[in-house]
């Protein structure tokens, strides 16, 4: 089914939301302003209210769209694996040095995660819904899904990644980094064979 083309004002609405997951992705939820955002989006910072009822709404689409993106490349990667590698090929990927590297499109759960509590409930609501789909798609590759077990280690397994990506990003040190990921990726993909 083909999909409508966008109008203007839906297209440039688009821009926007784009350039702001990436924006909060990049300098934060507090670290972005709305004039920074219309910048990057070629607009004009008095156009912003025509798309946004508030900041906050902004915010909680941006979040949206950037949960969005990490899920749907989670997902294109576990497809393109055969099931049994699926998982393996999952963590591997989120756990690379181009993702460490890769803030402004990375994972916005470990660009954003402890400034969550402080949002607006509208955006912690749209990253929780993410959250929860990078939980499922974990748990679905698991031989036993369906089962509380595999939800449960899903939930290990998304903290594990997630934790490991922050504490990589953190460090200052390419070696510790590295073998942060190391550790990980050994425990997750190599420990269940």
């Amino acid at each position: 089914m083909r999909r409508k083309p966008l109008g203007r004002k839906e297209a440039t609405h688009e821009r926007i939301v784009a350039a702001a997951a990436r924006a909060i992705r990049r300098s934060g939820y507090n670290g972005t302003g709305v004039a920074e955002i219309m910048k990057d989006a070629g607009l004009t910072h008095g156009g912003f209210y025509a798309h946004f009822d508030s900041r906050e709404a902004m915010l909680a689409e941006a979040a949206d769209r950037a949960g969005a993106e990490a899920v749907a490349a989670s997902e294109r990667i576990a497809a393109a694996a055969s099931p049994r590698e699926a998982l393996a090929e999952l963590v591997r990927a989120y756990l690379s040095k181009e993702h460490v590297e890769d803030i402004e499109t990375g994972c916005p759960v470990a660009a954003l995660g402890s400034e969550m509590p402080r949002q607006a409930p509208e955006v912690r609501r749209a990253a929780t819904r993410r959250i929860k789909g990078m939980i499922d798609l974990v748990a679905r590759q698991s031989p036993d899904w369906g089962q509380p077990q595999a939800h449960e280690r899903a939930l290990v397994t998304v903290a594990t990644m997630v934790g490991a990506l922050i504490l990589s990003r953190a460090v200052d040190d390419a070696k510790l980094s590295g073998a942060m990921r190391e550790a990980v990726l050994k425990h997750l993909v190599r420990g269940r064979a």
